[in-house]
């Protein structure tokens, strides 16, 4: 389920798919509403009455325009926006597909579509089998969902003119780098997790290493389901492959330790004494592991910013980096780029930690996780910088006051810790 979530976030065919079978079963039940009408004698003497083929008219009308606006606004839209991803990153499609509005307004399109189809099928005359019926209230709701969808349409141009301005697409990245930076470093232990030094498994327990059977990025992992099942079973898992690595068939994932009995496995997984029970007993840790493994890592073609703030940050980067080549020549991207990161960044110079252990309701430790630290983050940032960024003063302007700043928040831990980075964007700027 964890894992079906995140597809549908970043998935076009959800939202449009709940919404059209929404619109068929309102368009059966408006039919049924109009039946009951006309066997009953009733006339709404408010709503216009209409001829069969003027109720097909207006339903085939209506149908056809949705489903070409939804064609033709869409095409144009990856169009626009598969010249903006060249120019600042191919990943940023991500964002696109990710974006509720876009898909929520595919949605009306297509939703009205299906909706008018199906009341125009329940149009009939005379002709046709000698019960001429025409669903009023149905068509004049079909209108109405005809008069939306024009302020939708307006809404979306609006939408996609906003959004793929250079300064909106950073706004994103910066707010999925934010949100990852928030979960992932603390200012200290808090409730359920720890900040500080974790001790090794212990040294009586028997280890199991769980190993994947798929390939591709690990995308996200379903940290409290894994705390859950560790704490049930007395165990602890440490995370091998976190999100943003790579892994193919075979490699590993976890090492559990389980508390160590006659009945488990040895940590070569070799039985312990040849008997059948213990064959049994590793083979249903190793079953409910796997199982585990199925329901909460989430392997995927590409990384997500969800939990990997590596990558989260490197699509900040990516935008300042694709600002200075040669076909782009456009500093000013990376200079904004650079003054947004400060936002996640200062934060997180300013006394924070990665989370080193999750923790049950006990306060043990049940998962370790494998974090990057800190000044690992910041030295990506400004090693791009000083890699591509060299030769263009404003930007090397801005990756300085950016270390200026962290420097003015850095605890006495941190003292002193940019100084080489700043001697080398001085030397850089000469």
């Amino acid at each position: 389920m964890h894992t079906l979530l995140l597809r549908i976030r970043e998935s076009f065919w959800f939202l449009p798919a709940v919404l059209g079978i929404g619109a068929i079963v309102l368009a059966e039940l408006l039919v049924l509403l109009d039946r009951s009408l006309v066997d009953a004698g009733t006339r709404l003497t408010f709503l216009d009455a209409l001829s069969a083929s003027g109720g097909r008219s207006v339903l085939t009308t209506i149908g056809t325009a949705m489903l070409t606006v939804a064609g033709t606004s869409f095409s144009i839209t990856i169009s626009v926006l598969a010249t903006t991803s060249s120019t600042y990153g191919p990943r940023l499609v991500r964002n696109f597909m990710a974006d509720r509005a876009n898909q929520f307004v595919l949605a009306a399109f297509t939703s009205t579509f299906l909706y008018a189809m199906v009341v125009l099928r329940s149009v009939h005359t005379a002709v046709d089998d000698g019960d001429a019926f025409v669903p009023v209230v149905a068509i004049h709701v079909a209108v109405l969902l005809g008069v939306v969808d024009v302020a939708v349409l307006v809404f979306f141009i609006h939408h996609i003119a906003s959004s793929t301005q250079i300064t909106s697409l950073q706004e994103q990245v910066q707010t999925d780098l934010e949100a990852v930076v928030d979960a992932v470093y603390r200012d200290g232990d808090d409730e359920g997790v720890r900040t500080g030094a974790v001790t090794g498994p212990p040294a009586d327990g028997c280890a199991i290493v769980v190993r994947t059977a798929g390939d591709g990025y690990v995308q996200s992992v379903h940290w409290a389901a894994l705390v859950s099942w560790a704490a049930d079973h007395d165990a602890r898992i440490d995370v091998v492959a976190m999100p943003g690595d790579h892994v193919i068939v075979g490699d590993p994932v976890w090492r559990v330790t389980l508390p160590d009995s006659p009945d488990r496995p040895a940590d070569d997984g070799t039985e312990r004494d040849g008997t059948a029970g213990d064959r049994t007993a590793q083979d249903r840790a190793e079953r409910a592991l796997r199982g585990l493994l199925r329901s909460s890592v989430a392997l995927g073609s590409a990384r997500t910013p969800l939990q990997d703030v590596g990558f989260a940050l490197q699509q900040l980067v990516e935008i300042a980096v694709r600002g200075l080549a040669s076909g782009t020549n456009d500093p000013y991207t990376a200079v904004s780029a650079l003054d947004l990161s400060a936002t996640a960044l200062v934060p997180l110079w300013r006394g924070r930690e990665p989370v080193t252990a999750y923790c049950d309701d006990d306060g043990g430790v049940r998962v370790v996780p494998r974090w990057p630290a800190v000044v690992e983050l910041v030295d990506s940032v400004f090693a791009s910088v000083l890699t591509y960024g060299s030769e263009h003063p404003i930007v090397l302007e801005a990756a300085v006051r950016l270390a200026r700043r962290l420097e003015d928040v850095a605890p006495e831990r941190r003292r002193g810790l940019l100084e080489p980075t700043l001697d080398a964007l001085q030397r850089a700027r000469g």
